[in-house]
């Protein structure tokens, strides 16, 4: 239930502010960057799904940006430019590009072309990933994916709804990430449309939360491990390890 984090690199800040919160609006947590410096340290700050890169960016070219990403990184990319030729496109993909998209574009087509980037990304790596990791550990506590079973450190075994382990793997898929409101009920949407539930959002976000503390705090009313950040919404600020198959 890892909420999609993407980076939208554009030099120019209205275009970049408008991808921002459409893409926002959308389901993802969208950030932007405005050159290579930045990509960088935001993937350094935490995980990245997927980039949208212009490959005009001022001094720098985005082609040659996702040629160096590639060298150290399998994020998915996807180019974006005014330059349509075929020869252009072909430079983008010869670089590794998962896609290219051409200057003016559609918001919707976008949209299309950026679920469809990250669901074949998630279907090479899935089962490989759910056969190596199904533990996952945080403050002392055990999440057994196989099992669906929330362990204390004590040892006991904690009972949880099924939208409170929906909302624990979410913040667990997330850790350290300020979630708004609106995208903690969008990563619980069991339609898999990208769009919140309106029994999910808002105010039940809260009610939630708040039972997932009083099964989880050591002090609910004081809580450590699921924090609220003041004019966003919530965090898990302790780290998440993954472990072997148990």
């Amino acid at each position: 239930m890892a909420i999609p984090r993407l980076l939208v690199v554009d030099d120019d800040a209205e275009t970049r502010s408008m991808l921002t919160q459409f893409l926002r609006q959308n389901g993802f947590i969208a950030l932007p960057c405005q050159d290579e410096a930045s990509i960088h340290q935001q993937m350094s700050a935490g995980r990245v799904d997927l980039i949208l890169l212009d490959v005009m960016l001022g001094d720098e070219n985005g082609v040659e940006i996702c040629a160096r990403l590639r060298t150290e990184q399998e994020v998915p990319i996807i180019l974006v430019s005014a330059l349509s030729a075929d020869h252009q496109r072909m430079a983008g993909y010869e670089v590794g590009a998962d896609d290219y998209i051409a200057k003016p574009f559609n918001p919707d087509l976008l949209l299309a072309r950026v679920r469809a980037v990250l669901q074949r990304a998630h279907r090479s790596s899935s089962l490989a990933y759910r056969r190596r990791i199904s533990t996952l550990r945080f403050a002392g506590w055990t999440y057994l994916g196989k099992k669906d079973e929330v362990i204390s450190p004590d040892g006991v075994q904690v009972s949880l709804s099924r939208r409170e382990t929906g909302l624990l793997k979410v913040f667990l898929a997330n850790p350290h990430i300020p979630l708004t409101r609106e995208e903690i009920a969008t990563a619980l949407d069991v339609t898999g449309e990208g769009e919140a539930q309106p029994e999910a959002s808002g105010r039940a976000i809260d009610v939630l939360v708040g039972r997932l503390r009083t099964k989880i705090e050591a002090n609910p009313k004081e809580p450590r491990l699921f924090r609220t950040e003041r004019g966003v919404g919530y965090v898990i600020s302790v780290d998440v390890e993954t472990g072997e198959p148990e």
